[in-house]
């Protein structure tokens, strides 16, 4: 019994040692002085330790980060994956281009340089033109309050190539503004999302569901308003979802 044991608790050390390499690498990209004070200053709300961690990022993997806007979860992934792993970053990726070598993080990689964003009836929202990652074999995807900037067709085709660039069991996490399930579009809602949809559109690619996270759940949100709405300082309503491509 005693060798089983041992083993046992051998194999259990070893998972926490993985967990707790995972969040200090985290922990300590956090501390990067490229970050700014009000990088640092939206850490509380979006709790980037244990979003990344929830989604199962270690040091060591290959990541695609989708609409990285002006780089707050690029400087925390780029650290992160700086010496064992590779960031990638794709669509709309303009505001983060020039500032990668100031950020010292010039082996970051930019995927689908041709890829287009085409305006719609509604400000905001897009089609998508050219959208080619080139990639496959990656373990992760995410993408942080962006799927709303996409119409459901511009979704399917990005949650398609997602699909394409994943290696089988590789993660898809989506964090996006929370819409009311069914809840019929107006324009202060345009920035959110309905989960129970998203889940639905995913899944209808090829992927699994197989977690969801209240990390971002805010009880002052009545879904009802605008994300950028004063009340919220900053901080709406999310959602958290983690999918797989099946093995």
């Amino acid at each position: 019994m005693l060798p089983a044991l041992a083993t046992a608790t051998l194999a259990f050390a070893g998972q926490t040692f993985a967990e707790t390499a995972a969040e200090k690498a985290i922990a300590k990209a956090l501390e990067s002085s490229i970050r700014t004070d009000e990088d640092k200053a939206r850490d509380a709300e979006r709790k980037p330790v244990e979003t990344l961690t929830f989604f199962g990022l270690e040091p060591d993997m290959e990541v695609i980060e989708l609409f990285p806007g002006g780089g707050w979860y690029t400087k925390v992934l780029g650290n992160v994956l700086k010496e064992k792993g590779k960031l990638y970053v794709a669509i709309s990726t303009g505001r983060v281009k020039d500032q990668l070598e100031n950020w010292d993080l010039k082996d970051v990689e930019i995927l689908a340089p041709e890829s287009e964003l085409t305006n719609t009836d509604i400000r905001g929202v897009f089609n998508v033109k050219n959208l080619d990652f080139a990639k496959t074999g990656v373990d992760m995807v995410l993408t942080f309050r962006n799927t709303h900037n996409f119409t459901p067709e511009a979704r399917a085709e990005l949650n398609k190539k997602v699909f394409d660039a994943l290696k089988p069991g590789g993660v898809y996490g989506i964090i996006d503004h929370t819409r009311r399930h069914n809840q019929p579009y107006s324009r202060p809602v345009w920035r959110r999302v309905d989960p129970v949809l998203m889940i639905k559109e995913v899944q209808a690619a090829g992927f699994e569901f197989v977690d969801y996270s209240d990390l971002h759940y805010n009880a002052t949100d009545d879904l009802q308003v605008d994300t950028t709405d004063k009340k919220f300082e900053g901080y709406s309503d999310r959602f958290t979802l983690k999918f797989k491509k099946p093995e």
